[in-house]
């Protein structure tokens, strides 16, 4: 596999913004009971929220395109699968932009209507609640680990990373998408420390993902090393 040094550090550096610009898009006024009363009051918040969830668009595209040449070389079709998903992905990401300042709109709503237009106000944004949560974590999650568990076999096959590194990959991709599974079957909510538990392995490993690249990027002449001597 040949890889640009400079493109692996890029995708290493886009995944640790992509990370803390997620970290920024919680909205926590939103998982409040009642939350419609408050959201005027923490406006910043849903505001920051969206403006971080957008940054994570770039920053998630542009890890795949910085990737795509070298995994290309390895195996095109794929290569075109994983950047297929994270484009995906990045549609997703952009519902989830969109669906933010609709909450603004309902707590706006909500702070000015009368008593019995307030129950109404609630159930649409218990439904627009519940459409956040299957496009962030139902969605998102399974179009980016679907594209991802092709990356991750396109790089245990050429060893271009430690196959630690790949393996850690796959196992933390299959629990998050089980959980991911487990919120769209009602089986566990997106707060509950169950489903962030399934999550940590997968958060683990891309921290140790992107300073590998940061580090040392991928691997040049494995694959061809491993096919000689396999």
């Amino acid at each position: 596999m040949h890889t640009n040094r400079r493109a692996t550090a890029i995708a290493g550096t886009l995944v640790i913004v992509g990370m803390i610009a997620g970290a920024l898009s919680i909205v926590p006024v939103i998982e409040e009971p009642r939350h419609l009363a408050l959201i005027s009051e923490h406006e910043s918040q849903v505001v920051v929220g969206a403006v971080a969830q957008a940054i994570m668009i770039p920053a998630y595209v542009g890890f795949a395109l910085c990737l795509y040449p070298a995994l290309r070389a390895e195996n095109e079709t794929l290569s075109l699968g994983f950047l297929g998903f994270r484009l995906i992905a990045a549609t997703f990401h952009f519902l989830g932009v969109i669906i933010l300042p609709l909450f603004l709109v309902l707590g706006h709503a909500f702070t000015r209507a009368a008593a019995s237009d307030a129950a109404g106000l609630e159930l649409l944004d218990e439904l627009l609640r519940t459409a956040r949560d299957l496009v962030n974590h139902v969605a998102l999650i399974i179009s980016l680990g679907l594209g991802d568990l092709l990356l991750f076999r396109i790089l245990w096959r050429s060893r271009s990373v430690p196959r630690w590194l790949s393996g850690w990959g796959f196992l933390g991709i299959a629990l998050a998408m089980l959980a991911s599974f487990s919120v769209l079957l009602g089986l566990t909510d997106v707060v509950t420390p169950l489903y962030l538990a399934m999550n940590a392995p997968l958060g683990l490993q891309t921290v140790v993902f992107a300073l590998w690249l940061l580090a040392k990027g991928l691997a040049t002449g494995t694959s061809t090393t491993a096919h000689r001597h396999g």
